[in-house]
């Protein structure tokens, strides 16, 4: 008799399964420069440059959230999924939230575009974007980008950052999630409480790096005049210098080790660890680096 119960009951929710998600296809012709935004707050995002003067959304959109379109002219696309019951910020009304399922976004665009995408569990992707400013904001989602861009910000907190391609100024952040960028061109802001980074590039005209407990490894150099600074407590820092740096360098450890290839260190005044001042070159740039408890590690070429 059980069964008699037990089986409608079974149909019904393998039906609601079913229908749980609606397909998307969309289109809108825009200009090669337009800016698209992405809002998604679960599911998945992926953004694909293509040869079409178009953006291209398809995908399935989640039971509980409103019908999809895409906002907005020409020149400024905006495609937010929204739950039902009101929009409140690009979270989409987070309390709202608990009762929409997965949205999944594949989105193709023209290379030359400027991108925002907006997500709070959602993984990011972006493919083959080429002369536009690109923009991540992430909550626990992954962002992966191979993109040339003149400009990139990506911050997610739980969630790696992995920024392949190259980029001219990039701003990258991260609470426990790794940061790997190993083409960035002129200036680079690099933030990790716990994650690991690992950063090239250069010759850089500004660079910061900063950490609690990730280790760091950098490789690049900076330009005639520039700066680059890393501020660590107790992760490694291992930084590879190209032969021909001209800077002055200052590095310092508390209570962890100091080697270079350049220079002598020699025992700290404050700690049992070790500094390190000295010229490299004509000194044109400035190079400083600090660890509380942790390693640093300076080598002619990387080597």
């Amino acid at each position: 008799m059980k069964t008699l119960y037990i089986t409608p009951l079974l149909l019904a929710l393998s039906i609601g399964q079913a229908y749980a998600s609606t397909p998307i296809n969309l289109s809108k012709d825009i200009r090669p420069t337009a800016k698209i935004t992405i809002d998604n707050t679960k599911g998945e995002v992926t953004v694909t440059a293509w040869d079409k003067n178009q953006v291209q959304v398809t995908g399935t959109l989640a039971d509980g959230a409103k019908p999809l379109e895409l906002e907005g002219d020409a020149n400024n696309v905006d495609i937010h999924v929204e739950a039902n019951g009101g929009k409140n910020g690009w979270f989409g009304g987070w309390g709202n939230d608990t009762r929409m399922g997965s949205t999944v976004l594949n989105v193709r665009v023209p290379k030359s575009v400027q991108l925002e995408v907006n997500v709070v569990s959602a993984p990011v992707s972006i493919d083959g974007l080429d002369g536009g400013k690109v923009e991540v904001d992430s909550v626990s989602g992954r962002i992966r980008a191979s993109v040339r861009s003149p400009e990139v910000s990506m911050q997610t907190v739980s969630g790696t950052i992995d920024l392949a391609g190259s980029a001219g100024n990039a701003d990258l952040q991260t609470v426990s999630g790794d940061i790997t960028a190993p083409a960035i061109a002129d200036k680079i802001e690099a933030q990790t409480v716990s994650g690991r980074m690992t950063i090239g590039g250069g010759p850089w005209k500004d660079a910061n790096f900063s950490t609690v407990s990730g280790d760091t490894k950098i490789q690049g150099g900076i330009a005639d005049g520039g700066k680059l600074t890393v501020d660590s407590m107790s992760g490694d820092v291992e930084l590879g210098l190209p032969g021909n740096t001209s800077a002055r360098l200052e590095a310092s450890t508390f209570s962890g080790d100091l080697r270079s290839d350049f220079g002598n260190p020699t025992k700290g005044d404050d700690g049992p660890g070790k500094e390190l001042k000295t010229t490299i070159g004509s000194g044109a740039g400035h190079i400083h680096l600090e660890a509380f408890s942790g390693d640093v590690k300076i080598r002619r070429g990387g080597n």
